[in-house]
């Protein structure tokens, strides 16, 4: 990951909003949640939500998808990865073993 895109994702999620609503993506896994449902779940306004999801997946963050007459969000893990990796690249200064606790919360087992 390029420093200018970390820059974006960080800029992207520093936002009460749009963590709720990622890291409402994150939990629901690749599935995702149609629009409607990240609404209900959030309390958010509807041109508040797509405003936040937009920005989300302007940062590469969020992808979407058409089902029927909704549409779907769902995290995109791989950029999530990529984001943490980039964070942790040079993790305490050559020592892993420092980071080693935070390294089981960064594992997101996906569906084949």
């Amino acid at each position: 990951m390029l420093s200018a895109e970390a820059v974006a994702a960080l800029s992207a999620l520093a936002h009460p909003g749009r963590l709720e609503v990622f890291r409402r993506l994150v939990a629901a896994g690749p599935q995702g949640l149609a629009a409607g449902e990240i609404a209900r779940t959030t309390g958010s306004l509807p041109n508040t939500l797509s405003s936040n999801l937009s920005i989300l997946t302007a940062a590469g963050l969020t992808q979407s998808r058409r089902e029927g007459r909704s549409i779907v969000y769902s995290a995109d893990f791989g950029a999530m990865r990529g984001l943490l990796a980039y964070l942790m690249e040079d993790c305490c200064g050559g020592r892993p073993e420092i980071c080693a606790d935070v390294s089981p919360a960064c594992r997101v087992e996906l569906a084949p």
